[in-house]
């Protein structure tokens, strides 16, 4: 059997990438870029530290700061319309996940037409989206090097997922210099989120040995690193680890996709706004338990990369042991207790658990859910 590996075909990373990377995208030749961010970076002046470069360089810049923290289809109109008002001929995201997947979904309808909603689902476009590089800001969401774009459909509430190679950036900028102001809160919810891809990617039903060793390289660096981030967002040694930690566990499940832990965080989000980061890591400790049962080999190779106990446990135990790593990991860092806290109420799980099982991630689930199951991992995640 064939597999597939997704990567970009250049990805600047270390401190001093983006530096480095002006002089690339220069060489790219392009005319003028429509910078696709939000207003909270804009405030900090970090995007005009990169477009006072990219200016000089002779990339003209047209910013674009209106993207939300999950990202719409209105989003993606109104960044549509006003990179063809300025004829820019690429897209530079510089942000975390939410302005990278906006700009994804501008880049990809600026070539394939239609409505972004038209290319939720694998692989669906017919032609690459307009060159893209993306300059991310946070250590978290993988997006910068992946093919997933996630928006949310304000007219029905769903987090839809795009899946295509078609939206993969032709370059990423990953600098940890960039990250160094992250606030504790936004440390923690972006280095869970990694975690989350790295174990999903783990016990993905699509994963290699290729995903496998990239998602077994970063758990431990996330253990290891992420509370050291958030005690001091200066510990630039943190910063680096992070930082490659998220980008190995963004290429792990860029091929070996994700599972039940981000269906149901994009029903969160969808539903109620919720920010991803959080719900990925309220969620992971109730799905890895619920999924156990049905990939208790790569349990057992979690359990041994977390020194969660002696291998000589019951399946169960070991299983427990695990859970409790990551409880303790969650706890260490401030992650909200519970999915209540951010208004999820009983009435909503039908819904939620419903869509999830719609949702293009929860194919390579390792434990085929039922409705009533994903229901009650929601609500023991209350």
């Amino acid at each position: 059997m064939s597999n597939f590996f997704f990567l970009p075909p250049v990805n600047a990373m270390g401190i001093g990438a983006l530096e480095a990377s002006i002089d690339r995208i220069q060489k790219l030749g392009f005319q003028k870029a429509l910078v696709v961010t939000d207003k909270p970076l804009v405030s900090l002046g970090l995007v005009k530290g990169i477009t006072d470069k990219l200016n000089a360089a002779g990339v003209e810049t047209i910013v674009f700061d209106d993207v939300k923290p999950n990202p719409t289809v209105g989003n993606v109109e109104d960044g549509l319309a006003v990179l063809h008002k300025h004829e820019c001929d690429m897209v530079i995201a510089i942000g975390g996940g939410s302005p990278i997947d906006a700009a994804k979904g501008i880049a990809l309808v600026a070539t394939n037409g239609k409505q972004i909603a038209d290319y939720e689902g694998v692989d669906v476009s017919a032609k690459p989206q307009l060159p893209l590089v993306a300059i991310n800001t946070t250590a978290g969401t993988g997006s910068e090097l992946t093919r997933f774009s996630i928006i949310t459909n304000t007219e029905n509430h769903i987090k839809m997922a795009i899946v295509d190679s078609n939206v993969t950036p032709i370059m990423s900028v990953n600098d940890p210099e960039l990250m160094r102001g992250m606030p504790p809160a936004l440390t923690a919810a972006t280095g869970m989120d990694a975690l989350t891809h790295a174990i999903e990617a783990l016990v993905s039903t699509a994963a290699t040995p290729f995903t496998d060793g990239l998602a077994e390289k970063a758990i431990p660096m996330i253990f290891e690193y992420l509370p050291r981030a958030v005690r001091d967002g200066n510990d630039m040694d943190a910063r680096v680890a992070l930082m490659y930690a998220e980008a190995l566990a963004g290429a792990a499940f860029n091929s070996a996709s994700l599972g039940a832990v981000h269906a149901l965080a994009h029903q969160a989000g969808g539903l109620l706004d919720m920010p991803h980061g959080q719900a990925n890591a309220i969620l992971l400790p109730h799905v890895v338990e619920y999924n156990a049962p049905s990939c208790i080999g790569k349990m057992r190779v979690l359990a041994k990369l977390l020194g969660a106990a002696d291998m000589r446990l019951s399946d169960k135990d070991l299983t427990g042991a695990v859970v409790r790593k990551i409880n303790q990991l969650s706890k260490e860092v401030k992650i909200p207790s519970g999915l209540a806290e951010f208004g999820v109420e009983e009435k909503h799980l039908p819904i939620m658990a419903g869509n999830a099982l719609k949702d293009a991630c929860i194919f390579t689930n390792p434990r085929k859910a039922t409705q009533e199951e994903l229901i009650e991992v929601l609500r023991n995640a209350m």
